[in-house]
């Protein structure tokens, strides 16, 4: 997987800015440290502006249309080139699982429209209601779908039940990587905007090498079995699709092929749109006709990760192995992790 060389032998990867810490004082300066290291990095950011449709001539002004799902009061579309809808399909996690990776390769698809950013409705900004939330998708005509994309939804216990409450035919994608690997590139993201943050290790566990820590973020968000159970109190499971971050990698259009297939599109995206980039470890779009160059994710993605000890890893591994086990039994896919 791209970004794993960093996984093995090592030397734990430094103690990080906890290490220097002295006297009975030490354990709360390192929490208080911890805290307001992730706070900044975590600190939900602003809701997007709402689109502002224009405003047709008196002469073409046509009457306003109205959309609604079972659960949801119509709600007004302004007249244009294609409608503002809500997404029928939700890209819902996870952070660090090749969800951007998903979303740019599925935006090649013509009948995909799907919203650049992530717009956080159904976990930050809710109370902004549902005309908000459509006022922000792309219009589209009749026969495209209308998508977007949040990883943090997977791990909020509020989103299920509020987009069964936009529509229960709404159609689920969730992109898993092998949860130590992930947790590793989560670790690597913060520290990238965190310099001075405590090792993974002092982070993944408690008391050295003691329990696991699943009140860090970055290991609670790997328990994908505790986190479906919770979607399945609302959606059924064939109203999911369980993308692997791997072979997201290794093949991406063999899942690509899948995601088509689970959208109902045709498959427009194949192996003649991907080309495999050495140097970020990853697979980028072949340029487009008419475009300049080739098409690969940002900087921030790819990135090399610090050296994790082996013995950290494999604690990890054997804490997360029921947990896999009981996600593969639960979606009927084995991911290969264990």
């Amino acid at each position: 997987m791209a970004g794993s060389g960093g996984v093995g032998g090592g030397a734990g990867g430094g103690q990080g800015a906890g290490a220097t810490l002295r006297g009975p004082r030490a354990p709360l300066l390192l929490a208080a440290l911890v805290l307001g290291a992730y706070c900044l990095c975590t600190l939900p950011s602003r809701c997007p502006p709402a689109a502002r449709a224009p405003v047709p001539a008196p002469a073409r002004a046509e009457p306003l249309r109205a959309v609604g799902s079972p659960r949801a009061p119509g709600l007004p579309v302004a007249s244009g080139r294609g409608r503002r809808r809500f997404p029928q399909a939700l890209i819902v996690g996870v952070k660090k699982g090749g969800t951007r990776a998903l979303l740019e390769f599925l935006r090649l698809h013509p009948d995909v429209r799907a919203l650049g950013s992530e717009p956080h409705f159904f976990d930050r900004c809710y109370e902004r209601g549902l005309a908000w939330y459509r006022s922000l998708m792309p219009r589209t005509l009749d026969g495209q779908i209308t998508m977007e994309k949040t990883p943090s939804y997977f791990v909020t216990r509020e989103a299920p039940g509020r987009i069964h409450g936009m529509s229960p035919d709404t159609k689920l994608i969730v992109v898993v990587r092998n949860p130590v690997t992930r947790a590793i590139s989560d670790y690597t993201q913060t520290l990238s905007k965190t310099p001075g943050l405590p090792s993974f290790r002092a982070l993944a566990f408690r008391h050295g090498l003691g329990p696991v820590d699943t009140a860090w973020s970055a290991v609670r968000i790997g328990l994908y079995a505790q986190h479906l159970d919770n979607w399945l109190r609302f959606f059924p499971l064939s109203r999911f699709l369980f993308v692997s971050g791997e072979r997201l990698v290794s093949d991406p259009a063999g899942e690509l092929g899948r995601v088509q297939d689970f959208l109902g599109l045709r498959r427009v995206v194949t192996d003649k749109h991907f080309y495999f980039n050495a140097t970020k470890g990853f697979p980028c779009l072949k340029k487009a006709q008419g475009s300049g160059r080739p098409r690969c994710l940002g900087k921030s993605k790819g990135r090399p990760h610090p050296r994790v000890h082996a013995a950290v890893v494999q604690r990890l591994r054997d804490f997360y192995r029921p947990f896999n086990r009981k996600f593969y039994q639960m979606t009927g896919q084995d991911f290969g992790w264990d």
